[in-house]
């Protein structure tokens, strides 16, 4: 497989980015989280995951601007790989319509609240964050396509792992995509929450 079969826009992107062919991993994934199942994605570091995550995410969402409510949601473990994310993504987006925010719980939660209100399509967050978001109705899940979660392993600590599960109980339907060096047994556990069916792409 090489990128051929992704959006026009993306293609544009990439080449602008001089990437030309897929990693083992990218071809491996891509075509299995395009198929919207949810799937579980283990592969080491510099195997292409992050850019994985934002081209199927950017995919899903068909690289436009659509509502006010996020269609997507990525999972992170905390503000620095908020901000390096939300940086990461803008360097997709900037030639589209699409809307990314990026939250953590160091920014205030209501001004969080009101940014988003406003109408993002992409919001990058922790599960803790997220959490507390869904507490005091700060976020809409009616229009969620796709939740990613990126480096998960950091989701083995309990505080996160709870907060992940809660988030997931409150979300009614979309696909979630795990990327992580290791699957550990505690993060399998997760197909018992919201992982049904999961596919595994390994490297």
């Amino acid at each position: 497989m090489s990128f051929k079969k992704l959006n026009p826009y993306l293609l544009e992107m990439l080449e602008g980015f001089s990437i030309e062919e897929p990693t083992p991993f990218q071809k491996s994934s891509i075509p299995i989280i395009k198929s919207g199942s949810n799937v579980y994605c283990t592969a080491p570091k510099e195997s292409g995951k992050t850019t994985t995550l934002i081209l199927t995410t950017l995919q899903k969402l068909k690289c436009e601007a659509v509502g006010n409510a996020p269609r997507a949601v990525v999972v992170v473990e905390n503000k620095e790989k908020v901000l390096e994310l939300y940086d990461e993504f803008l360097r997709y987006t900037k030639y589209s319509s699409l809307r990314v925010y990026a939250s953590y719980k160091e920014l205030h939660i209501d001004i969080q609240k009101s940014e988003i209100f406003e109408g993002i399509d992409i919001l990058i967050t922790t599960p803790t964050t997220l959490h507390k978001l869904f507490l005091l109705n700060g976020v809409s899940t009616s229009q969620l396509k796709i939740c990613s979660i990126d480096d998960g392993d950091f989701l083995v600590q309990k505080s996160e792992y709870t907060a992940m599960i809660t988030v997931a109980q409150s979300i009614m339907k979309c696909q979630y995509v795990l990327y992580s060096e290791k699957l550990n047994p505690k993060l399998k556990r997760f197909e018992d929450f919201f992982m049904e069916r999961a596919n595994h792409v390994k490297i």
